[in-house]
């Protein structure tokens, strides 16, 4: 079953038009701070209870849940994560904030943070090296850590599910808790 999809040129449309619209913003906190929609709501993918969400929503019967992140993927893993729960009346923007950018919908801009995608690059990169190096110079075994990495990096390509990018997205620099510039709920 496909994620059903908006373009965030006809979110901004509906936006102008001034259609209500519920979105959040699934990114981490930190991202979030960086650049957001006005009118988004953080709640972490790591921490979408899509049974408690739904629950919380005023009056908001009938009316479509738009779901949001950097590009587009993570909004899909939110999607699917309401529909397994029975709410099917989940939308993904397409494109995410990135295309969102190039609309009329109004922007927060706040400190500049690194994506959590160029973080998970730098760290298995760092990985691969390491192991290498310690293969080469210390002991063959740790050639192991490469391999290792190199695995996990397949199965997030097959899978669609990152497992250093959920650790990373754990990381105190990924989070922004006590700061007002912060709307996580």
């Amino acid at each position: 079953m496909s994620t059903e999809a908006i373009s965030a040129k006809a979110l901004a449309e509906r936006h102008i038009a001034g259609k209500k619209i519920d979105l959040i913003d699934v990114r981490t906190p930190v991202e979030f701070r960086e650049m957001h929609v006005e009118f988004a709501h953080n709640i972490p993918l790591d921490r979408l209870d899509p049974d408690a969400f739904m629950a919380a929503r005023n009056n908001a019967e009938g009316e479509p849940l738009y779901i949001l992140c950097r590009s587009g993927g993570r909004g899909a893993k939110a999607c699917e994560k309401f529909r397994n729960a029975g709410y099917t009346n989940v939308i993904n923007v397409e494109g995410g904030t990135t295309a969102c950018e190039t609309t009329q919908l109004p922007l927060v801009r706040g400190r500049k943070a690194m994506s959590l995608e160029r973080q998970v690059r730098i760290a298995a990169g760092t990985l691969v090296v390491l192991g290498t190096v310690l293969g080469l110079t210390v002991h063959p075994g740790f050639i192991g850590l490469s391999a290792f990495v190199g695995a996990g990096l397949i199965f997030a390509g097959v899978t669609d599910t990152c497992g250093m990018g959920l650790l990373l997205a754990r990381m105190p620099w990924n989070r922004c808790n006590e700061e007002p510039s912060c709307n996580v709920k």
